[in-house]
């Protein structure tokens, strides 16, 4: 229902924006690690480990995380790990949604629970890493994915179907559209160039991934929003394939009128990574 929707808006909003812009970085690895923990929680159920060993599953990745905050990884520059992601994503994204739900279900149970806590352990550590480097580095990244999937969303529902007859991923998400898809790159694009004219009058103290990747040069720039427009499609594709495997709609009903967790940060799962590695990148350049 709408109003369970909003209510839930509002609850995850009151809960996020203080420890986003709070001068620590501690409160937002916390919350962080919250919804993390409940996404493995989500994660082990979706994929044949229910009741105690799905808690086991969420406790594990939250002590995962916590060990790297101690250790002290959202302060440490680790490129290699994140040219690892991005490989990761790369070539096991593209093999899931080419293999299908069917293949995926036919895995074994323990390698697919261990992917699924690496992925979010990465996230994790990407948001922990980019709120290190900035505010407004972090916040640029989350509003790329959510311009990405609001764009998609209304282009699809105008013009879906209209130009390419083929859908998107029809056995995995129907209803997603090559239309909606256009609508997010276009999205992203103009809001990158907005973002980062506006941003030329701003402290310099945390300059944003737009501004970055405009800084880079346009041989970076375009390609890598492309890039991460794609992925974040690819992240909401895979989690609705491992939904389909598992039959179910939503990851959970954790969040009344959203579904779960994962149906929230599907999206940002590859996308927060290969921010992270293409940050590497810009710290490499000239």
């Amino acid at each position: 229902m709408l109003w369970q929707r909003v209510a839930t808006a509002v609850v995850l909003l009151l809960l996020l924006l203080p420890a986003l812009f709070s001068e620590a970085h501690a409160p937002l690895y916390a919350v962080a690690l919250v919804f993390i923990a409940a996404g493995a929680w989500e994660w082990s159920r979706l994929n044949g480990y229910p009741g105690l060993p799905a808690l086991l599953s969420g406790a594990a990745c939250a002590i995962a995380c916590a060990l790297a905050w101690r250790v002290g990884w959202p302060e440490q520059r680790l490129p290699g790990l994140w040219a690892g992601a991005a490989l990761l994503w790369l070539a096991g994204g593209a093999w899931l949604l080419r293999a299908g739900a069917a293949s995926w279900r036919s895995r074994a149970r323990p390698m697919r629970l261990a992917a699924g806590l690496l992925v979010l352990l990465l996230a994790w550590l990407a948001v922990a890493q980019a709120r290190a480097v900035g505010i407004h580095f972090l916040l640029s990244v989350l509003v790329l994915v959510w311009a990405a999937d609001i764009c998609a969303y209304f282009t699809g529902r105008a013009w879906g179907g209209r130009w390419f007859k083929r859908r998107l991923a029809p056995t995995i998400s129907p209803g997603k559209s090559w239309e909606g898809v256009a609508g997010a790159v276009i999205g992203v694009v103009a809001l990158a160039w907005a973002w980062a004219q506006v941003e030329t009058g701003w402290p310099r103290q945390s300059p944003s991934l737009y501004t970055r990747l405009f800084e880079a040069g346009p041989w970076l720039w375009l390609p890598a929003l492309l890039w991460l427009t794609a992925m974040s499609v690819v992240g909401d594709l895979v989690e609705s394939l491992v939904k389909r495997a598992a039959a179910v709609k939503d990851s959970s009903q954790l969040l009344p009128g959203h579904g779960g967790v994962l149906d929230r940060l599907d999206a940002l799962l590859p996308t927060l990574p290969l921010a992270m590695f293409l940050y590497g990148l810009f710290e490499q350049s000239p």
